[in-house]
């Protein structure tokens, strides 16, 4: 079966003085200059979608939260950061190699502006976001008939950075790649570990690995199916299936329970690891949502807990096996080395701190991870 694969990965930043920007210190005007600096890919649309206010109109593009008057028009937009999102692209390599050179382009063009791009799962300042002025009695009407359970959450991407991988591929049915979402939120637990980097809260160290996994958990999805019909939806809280806004979107599983990598290497073997997993035919777990103890668990203690190690065990001995013979079965080695460390990328993180004494110095010393994968 073939694969297409792509990436979204939310990126934070700092200024001149290294000192954390959020929504509370942000203007969109301040990001929009960086935009306009990026070069615009007509050819992406088929693939990226624009959305109704226009602000997707490049492979980076501002995130936000949209404010709406009485009419319906978008008045204003509280940004928290940037996103940037690779095309579809037909093996892991390549859309790794898209979103570095991406974000190396992202880093120039903030530079110019005295900002800096910084990794971190968790704004680790603010632990909540309150849109000021409060919601209109409009925007709480539209969020109240949304036919998306997330909308009721919508306030939480606001502090939180992470990355979606999607995989799809052309000869998948419905029926089976819903299948498979329901595979990887059922071993998200394990999952995530790999991943966690937001050890902060509160402009403190926080009592794990992280918060973003532990708020998150069971308000958000960890797996999402884009599908082609109404009929094709299942009703879940969170959702596990969404209907598709474009034909390229049609099929996509979409992973959301990572938190954001400062190595993008890892991104390769998180997506090795998914593709394995798509294509593995023995592990039986399923569910529909998932599970918050477990999750919350994970968050704290990632690999530390017996139980979600030895889950991680089977699941990437399972997907191991899956990947025989394919190349990209050997970019599954970076996740068992993190593995059988017990380590996640918050525990570099959390060295950093120690060692330097700051939040904002520990994440400029993990932002100079190098982002380039050996192999592109």
């Amino acid at each position: 079966m073939e694969f297409s694969f792509g990436l979204e990965h939310e990126v934070a930043l700092v200024d001149q003085a290294g000192s954390f920007l959020d929504f509370s210190r942000l203007k969109y005007a301040d990001l929009d200059r960086i935009i306009e600096k990026l070069p615009l890919y007509p050819g992406d649309y088929d693939q990226l979608r624009v959305g109704d206010a226009g602000i997707k109109k490049k492979r980076w593009y501002i995130e936000c939260f949209e404010r709406c008057n009485c009419d319906e028009q978008v008045v204003d937009c509280i940004p928290k950061g940037l996103e940037i999102r690779t095309t579809i692209q037909p093996t892991i390599q390549a859309a790794v190699a898209e979103l570095a050179e991406s974000y190396a382009l992202l880093v120039k063009a903030a530079h110019c502006f005295g900002y800096r791009p910084v990794c971190v799962g968790f704004n680790p300042y603010r632990v909540e976001f309150e849109p000021d002025p409060p919601l209109t009695d409009y925007e709480r009407t539209m969020q109240e008939q949304s036919p998306s359970p997330e909308t009721l959450t919508q306030f939480i991407p606001m502090v939180t950075y992470g990355p979606d991988l999607n995989l799809s591929a052309k000869a998948l049915p419905i029926a089976q790649a819903i299948d498979i979402a329901q595979k990887l939120t059922y071993y998200s637990p394990c999952l995530v570990p790999f991943s966690l980097n937001a050890p902060f809260y509160g402009g403190q160290l926080w009592t794990g690995l992280s918060a973003r996994t532990f708020v998150r958990t069971g308000a958000r999805p960890a797996a999402l199916v884009f599908v082609a019909e109404p009929d094709q939806l299942i009703k879940s809280t969170p959702s596990l299936t969404k209907l598709a806004r474009m034909p390229a979107e049609v099929g996509r599983i979409e992973f959301k329970a990572f938190d954001v990598c400062p190595d993008f290497t890892l991104y390769a073997g998180l997506l090795a690891l998914l593709k394995g997993l798509a294509l593995d035919g023995f592990l039986r777990g399923r569910a529909l949502t998932p599970n918050p103890t477990l999750h919350q668990l994970s968050a704290r203690l990632g690999f530390g807990h017996e139980r979600l190690f030895l889950m991680a065990l089977a699941v990437i001995e399972a997907a191991d096996l899956a990947l025989t013979g394919d190349p990209d079965q050997a970019l599954l080695e970076p996740l068992k080395r993190l593995l059988l460390e017990r380590q996640s990328p918050a525990h570099r993180l959390i060295e950093s701190y120690h060692r330097l004494g700051s939040i904002d110095l520990a994440l400029l010393e993990q932002a100079s991870v190098n982002v380039e994968p050996a192999y592109i």
